[in-house]
C-alpha cells in the first residue's frame, strides 16, 4: 500500500514506517483464516498492549455513526471509557464464540473474575460476510478466536484475511486495512495515529478516489444500497483522555463521506479509539497522574484521522483478493478493475 497511494503531494501527514496500526508501539495484530466448503471467515485480534489488559486497561472510546450492529462490549466501554480485553473483530455469526473465548482466557490470567473481583468486559465487534461466507454454518470458534491472539505481532496482512476474508467494500472485495501518520504539534511534540478497518460498505456507484467517482465495474444493474457496516480502530501513543478519544472517533465517519459513503441505513459503521499512553494498573492506588493534549492541539487529530481512516479503507480495497462465494458467486478486484486508475495514482511513486 505504501507504493500505491501515499505519495506525499496526496496527504498533509507523513505517513509511519510501515503505514499500518502498529507503527504506534505495542499494538499488535493477529489473523486466524477459516476456509472450508462454503466457508470464507475468520477472526481478527488487535492488542493495544503486550500485558494483561484486565489488570493494565488503556483508555478508549467508541463513537457509533450507525448502530446497525450486533457488537459486544460497547455499552462498558463508553461509560467508563477503558478497554480491559484484546479487541475481537469476525462475523456477524462469530461474535459469541469469540465473547467466551476473551472471558476464558481473561480468567485464566486472572483466576479471581467474576468472584472477588469485578467480571471482565469483552470486546468483540463484526460485519456480516454472508455475501461471500455461508454465515449459517456459524463456523467460528473459540479456538479460531485464541488462534488470532496468539499470532498476534507487529507485522500482519491485510485485504481478505481474518475477519476480512468474505467482506465487500463498495461493491469489490473487501477486509482489512490499515495506515498510520505521524503528528507534529505546534510545540514540537510528535505524535503516532494508526487505523485498522474492517471494511464491508458503500455501493459500487459511489465510490469515489480522491474526489473522482470511479465508473462501476458492471452496468450498475446489481450494484446494491450502500450498507453492510465498517468497524473503524483508531490507536495513538498521545495522552488523551477517553473524553478527547470519542472526538478523535467521530471525526473518522468523515473519511466514508470522502469514499462516497452516505453511511447507510444497514451499515453498522462504529468507530473505536484507543491510546497506549494512559495505561495504568487498576485500583492499586487511590489516584494515578495523566498528561493531556491540550485542547488548542485537537484540530491536528481531527485532521489526522479522517486521512488515516479513508488511507486505511483504500488498503482494504487495494490488497484484498477475492474467494468465490458460497453461492458461486465472485466479487469484483477492485485493483484488478481497475489497473488503469491505479497505474495512474502510481505515477512518480518509487
Amino acid at each position: 500500500m505504501r507504493d500505491t497511494f501515499n505519495h506525499p503531494d496526496w496527504w498533509r501527514f507523513p505517513v509511519g514506517k510501515t503505514n499500518t496500526i502498529s507503527d504506534i508501539s505495542g499494538v499488535r495484530v493477529g489473523h486466524a483464516d477459516i476456509r472450508g466448503e462454503g466457508i470464507c471467515t475468520g477472526v481478527t485480534a488487535v492488542l493495544p498492549h503486550d500485558g494483561d489488559l484486565f489488570r493494565q486497561p488503556v483508555p478508549a472510546a467508541v463513537s457509533v455513526l450507525n448502530g446497525f450492529g450486533k457488537s459486544v462490549g460497547l455499552l462498558q466501554l463508553a461509560e467508563l471509557g477503558e478497554i480491559e480485553t484484546p479487541i475481537l473483530l469476525t462475523n456477524t455469526f462469530g461474535v459469541p464464540a469469540c465473547t467466551t473465548a476473551l472471558i476464558r482466557r481473561a480468567i485464566a490470567a486472572n483466576p479471581e473474575i467474576g468472584r472477588s473481583v469485578g467480571t471482565v468486559n469483552s470486546l468483540v465487534l463484526e460485519c456480516n460476510d454472508g455475501k461471500v461466507n455461508d454465515i449459517q454454518v456459524l463456523r467460528v470458534t473459540e479456538a479460531d478466536a485464541d488462534r488470532a491472539i496468539d499470532n498476534a505481532s507487529s507485522g500482519f496482512a491485510l485485504g481478505a484475511v481474518g475477519a476480512g476474508s468474505g467482506m465487500k467494500t463498495f461493491g469489490y472485495a473487501g477486509g482489512i486495512g490499515s495506515a498510520s501518520r505521524r503528528l507534529t504539534l505546534d510545540g514540537g511534540t510528535a505524535y503516532g495515529l494508526g487505523a485498522l478497518v474492517l471494511s464491508n460498505f458503500g455501493a459500487q456507484s459511489d465510490l469515489r478516489v480522491f474526489g473522482q467517482l470511479i465508473p462501476p465495474a458492471t452496468d450498475g444493474a446489481g450494484d446494491e444500497p450502500d450498507k453492510g457496516s465498517i468497524i473503524i480502530l483508531l490507536a495513538t501513543d498521545a495522552p488523551l483522555c477517553s473524553r478527547q478519544l470519542e472526538r478523535v472517533a467521530r471525526r473518522s465517519g468523515a473519511a466514508l463521506g470522502r469514499l462516497g459513503s452516505h453511511i447507510g441505513h444497514q451499515s453498522g459503521d462504529i468507530a473505536l479509539a484507543f491510546s497506549t499512553a494512559g495505561a495504568h494498573v487498576r485500583d492499586s492506588r487511590d489516584t494515578h497522574s495523566a498528561t493531556r493534549i491540550c485542547e488548542s492541539r485537537m484540530d491536528t487529530f481531527f485532521a489526522a484521522a479522517v486521512e488515516v481512516v479513508e488511507e486505511a479503507i483504500l488498503s482494504a480495497l487495494w490488497h484484498s483478493v477475492p474467494s468465490r462465494g458460497y453461492d458461486g458467486s465472485m466479487l469484483p478486484c477492485f485493483r484488478d478493475a481497475y489497473s488503469a486508475f491505479a497505474g495512474q495514482l502510481c505515477e512518480g511513486v518509487s
